[in-house]
């Protein structure tokens, strides 16, 4: 259920990093119903297309997209470019790629880490970076969403590279709150719990043996149930709307206080055995490989 009217994001041009599949392409459907247009990045154009299309189909013409590899700083700017000089100036930008996956950090090697790290801090940096450094040239105002995670308050094992990553974001948010404040530009977080898609938790949860807390329902307080898409969509609309312009330097969880009852991280993965993490290992590096398949289409 939507809380706001059809109109709330009319005149809002609004861009979302990795925006084809998962949170990034749920929100997408909502922003567009609620007037707004919508630009879409990612690194597989197919499923950008693919994903543009349906939401056109049910909204009109207010979706675009680009194939774009945030780690890549090069292309952000040209890529910011052109949507500048096609469309005009975005007035909102959120944050939404990522890259994740459980693994046990002393088997992590450097290109994992920064597989993860480049992609969730340096993107959502570089992003922030180029479209913020526009609005203060232009002299107009904006605002930046980031999607974080409640480990960015308490740490989570397993996960090491993406807590480090997100928690860096926190601390972005905060700091360009108070830096570009003066300019009208807000910079807010919102920190989801458990709301599934498929890749996602193809990589969080790809055994039963590893469906633990951070992936679980049943420990998150209210309803003991995962959050809906329309829930995460409410809280976004109105950050990127009109009427909340005092509301800025903000990481807001929305988690049925998950964060705030024990066990929302992954700890419970302290009792896999070696065998396990093996069968986890070989799940993940299969999905991560039809995914980078889908990138070559």
């Amino acid at each position: 259920m939507s809380l706001f009217n059809q109109q709330a994001l009319n005149g809002k041009r609004i861009l979302i990093t990795g925006g084809g599949t998962g949170l990034g392409k749920g929100v997408a459907d909502f922003f567009a119903a609620h007037g707004a247009e919508v630009h879409l990045w990612g690194r597989r154009g197919a499923v950008l297309e693919e994903t543009t299309r349906e939401i056109n189909e049910r909204h009109g013409n207010r979706v675009h997209y680009q194939t774009v590899d945030i780690r890549n700083p090069e292309q952000i700017d040209a890529a910011m470019s052109e949507i500048w000089e096609k469309h005009g100036p975005l007035t909102g930008l959120l944050n939404n790629a990522a890259a994740n996956f459980i693994a046990p950090t002393k088997d992590l090697s450097p290109r994992a880490f920064e597989a993860i790290t480049s992609t969730v801090m340096n993107g959502a940096f570089f992003t922030t970076q180029a479209c913020g450094k526009r609005w203060i040239a232009d002299k107009i105002t904006g605002s930046v969403v980031s999607m974080l995670v409640s480990w960015v308050w308490t740490g989570s094992a397993f996960v090491v590279p993406s807590a480090m990553a997100k928690a860096a974001i926190d601390v972005m948010t905060k700091s360009l709150a108070v830096e570009w404040g003066g300019y009208g530009i807000r910079i807010n977080a919102v920190a989801p719990g458990p709301f599934p898609t498929d890749y996602a938790w193809e990589m969080l949860s790809p055994t039963p043996e590893s469906a633990v807390g951070a992936t679980q329902a049943s420990e998150v307080p209210f309803g003991h149930r995962f959050g809906e898409m329309h829930e995460l969509a409410n809280a976004l609309i109105f950050l990127f709307s009109d009427g909340c312009d005092y509301l800025t330097g903000q990481t807001i969880a929305i988690d049925g206080a998950h964060h705030l009852a024990a066990p929302s991280t992954f700890v419970g993965l302290t009792k896999l055995s070696d065998d396990d993490w093996k069968i986890i290992r070989e799940r993940s590096q299969a999905s991560t490989a039809t995914s980078k398949a889908a990138r070559s289409v």
